[in-house]
């Protein structure tokens, strides 16, 4: 008789933990098109995250791996900002804030490799005149740059980030001394 309830109790945790896991595997990041933010501003203002990679960066693979697969990143942006996944060096069109973006050099035969540079791209992501992938680039709920940043960054790193424009922090404290204090 004790035997069996063991096993039940085993078997039990066995089904919540599974089940668990797998809820945690489902969160995802709810990534948006820029003519979908644009029409979810209009109903409820929230920060936007713009993630701009390309197919062939490794370093964007990696960030879409080990950082926006993590839960605490998924739950803050969801929570906090809309976001889009922009493809730096695609095809597509793109209208935003009146303005007509395309990608005139795109060539259809690189595009798993280095391909023409978008024209939202350089509208958005240049930091110091430079592009570089992968860039996150945030914005406040008028669509104002607040800026782009270059490069790989984990869980740990992109948090900070994440909440000082998010908890609106930029506006009343200097990074220097947010970035000193967060966590504290």
């Amino acid at each position: 008789m004790m035997m069996r309830l063991h096993i039940k109790v085993i078997l039990f945790i066995s089904v919540l933990l599974f089940t668990e896991g797998l809820l945690a595997q489902q969160a995802q990041i709810n990534w948006m098109s820029v003519a979908e933010v644009q029409e979810a501003m209009k109903k409820e203002p929230k920060k936007v995250m713009i993630d701009v990679y390309t197919s062939w960066c490794g370093p964007c693979k990696m960030m879409m791996k080990n950082t926006f697969t993590d839960p605490m990143v998924i739950t803050y942006i969801n929570k906090h900002y809309y976001a889009v996944k922009f493809n730096a060096e695609g095809n597509q069109e793109v209208s935003f804030k009146g303005n007509t973006y395309s990608n005139p050099n795109f060539n259809p035969a690189k595009t798993k490799s280095r391909n023409g540079t978008h024209e939202f791209t350089m509208a958005i992501a240049p930091v110091s005149g430079k592009i570089a992938y992968p860039t996150i680039v945030y914005m406040d709920e008028d669509f104002r740059i607040l800026t782009p940043v270059q490069g790989y960054m984990q869980p740990a790193q992109i948090m900070p980030i994440l909440s000082y424009f998010g908890d609106g922090a930029y506006k009343t404290t200097d990074w220097q001394t947010y970035q000193g204090s967060y966590g504290k």
